[in-house]
């Protein structure tokens, strides 16, 4: 029998409420147990003293490059650097090569996955064949071979026809639509946000409008044809205000918004870093103090990384030439719990919200993003004391592209389990948890 039991953590479960000093018993990668002081002779016992233990986090909307560009990231390296990062589930994006809009691409990820990935790997098809917003997918096809939402994601869906045609096919289907917001014909040629800073430094900027445009746009079609839409990466303050107001009105309007566009401003990109550039670019403190506010009241539902790797050599071009992304998955967790659970910003119940119970009800993954007998035994263990420090030279993942590099942060993840197994620390025992002498026992 494969068993593990984790004994002394403050368990910590919004789906259910739950936050208290509890034992967790698994059996064969499901949760059978939740109680004080439970004992098993045959389990292997991990001591989560001084530790919070959450339901699994799960990051909506990651770029794991593979297949085509595993230069910059591969399945194995982008899910070692989502274990390490605290993440027992990813949901990886289209725009790979091929693009992931047929059956058999949705399959090839999938078997990839069973065979490197150390975490779950959860493929989101596109909505049209290429990302080219000229056909759509078979979407009933995708969802069959294991899609579990729909984005042309880096891409927006240019045609509203064939985006209202998307979001009806994905009502029949119950399922997502991711959405990239953005007007290509405002945005193309700029390289950060328009406004003061972008005059002061003399760099081409993508205006607020060139998000805000395509968000009306898709709220509008969305409640139209009574589909569930989600805006990714949401950055402006005006697209706030408009997915706050759609879901009064009662449109199922979801959003998410990313760690750099809730802690970063436009003015970093004084220093012409291309790793501050990405894509919605970081916007004004006027936007980040919307964001940071759209989370606490709950308008933002998710925080996903929108983790974009690339080879440092194409990031070394320029600001204006390289390409948009920062990476996310080892930083994500523990700049979130240092930056707004420490300082009180949010609790750290609306923060694992945010990372688990939600991302799992959006994408109906009912046997994930809760700790309760019978759900899968994806966990997610915190120290909200231990220091460290971001170095991207000890990255998991292949690329370094971050904006966090040398910042001394308070919480990290400790530990991860997915499906029973501890994945990290990668050596079970090891440095990585507190008193590693005392913290395993079979």
């Amino acid at each position: 029998m494969n068993a593990l039991l984790i004994q002394h953590g403050r368990v910590v479960d919004p789906a259910t409420g739950t936050d208290a000093k509890l034992d967790i018993l698994i059996v064969e990668g499901k949760i059978v147990e939740v109680k004080p002081f439970l004992a098993s002779e045959s389990a292997r016992r991990l001591d989560a003293s001084g530790l919070v233990v959450a339901p699994g986090f799960i990051d909506m909307h990651v770029h794991l490059r593979e297949p085509g560009f595993e230069k910059k990231e591969t399945i194995a390296t982008g899910t070692r650097a989502a274990a390490r990062g605290g993440f027992t589930t990813v949901c990886c994006m289209p725009n790979t090569k091929p693009a992931n809009d047929r059956p058999e691409i949705t399959a090839d990820i999938i078997s990839r996955a069973r065979a490197n990935a150390l975490v779950h790997v959860l493929p989101i098809a596109a909505v049209t064949f290429g990302l080219e917003g000229e056909e759509l997918t078979d979407m009933p096809a995708l969802i069959r071979a294991g899609a579990v939402a729909f984005s042309d994601d880096g891409q927006p869906v240019r045609d509203s026809r064939h985006m209202r045609a998307a979001l009806e096919a994905s009502r029949a289907l119950a399922t997502l639509v991711i959405d990239h917001c953005e007007d290509k014909s405002l945005s193309r040629g700029g390289c950060m946000h328009e406004g003061f800073h972008s005059r002061r430094f003399g760099l081409p900027g993508i205006p607020s409008s060139s998000e805000e445009i395509p968000v009306l746009r898709d709220i509008a079609l969305a409640e139209a044809c009574d589909a569930r839409v989600h805006i990714a990466h949401l950055s402006t303050k005006e697209a706030v205000r408009a997915v706050k107001e759609a879901r009064e009105r009662g449109v199922r309007v979801s959003a998410e918004a990313t760690p750099h566009h809730l802690l970063l401003t436009d003015a970093l990109l004084e220093s012409r870093d291309p790793d501050f550039k990405v894509n919605p670019p970081l916007r004004s403190a006027e936007d980040v103090e919307a964001m940071v506010e759209a989370v606490r009241r709950g308008i933002v539902d998710v925080i996903a990384t929108d983790h974009a790797p690339h080879a440092p050599e194409e990031k070394a071009v320029g600001i204006e030439q390289a390409p948009f992304g920062i990476i996310g998955l080892e930083t994500a967790v523990a700049v979130l719990l240092d930056r707004l659970v420490r300082l009180r910003v949010i609790s750290l119940s609306r923060f694992i919200e945010l990372c688990s119970s939600n991302p799992a009800r959006l994408l109906g993954l009912g046997t994930k993003g809760r700790i309760a007998a019978g759900a899968d035994a994806d966990l997610t263990l915190l120290d909200l004391g231990r220091e460290t420090t971001v170095d991207k030279s000890s990255f998991e993942s292949n690329s370094r592209n971050t904006p966090f590099e040398g910042w001394k942060l308070i919480g990290a993840p400790a530990a991860t389990v997915v499906g029973g197994r501890i994945v990290f620390p990668f050596s079970p025992g090891s440095a990585s948890l507190k008193n590693p002498a005392d913290r395993c026992h079979s």
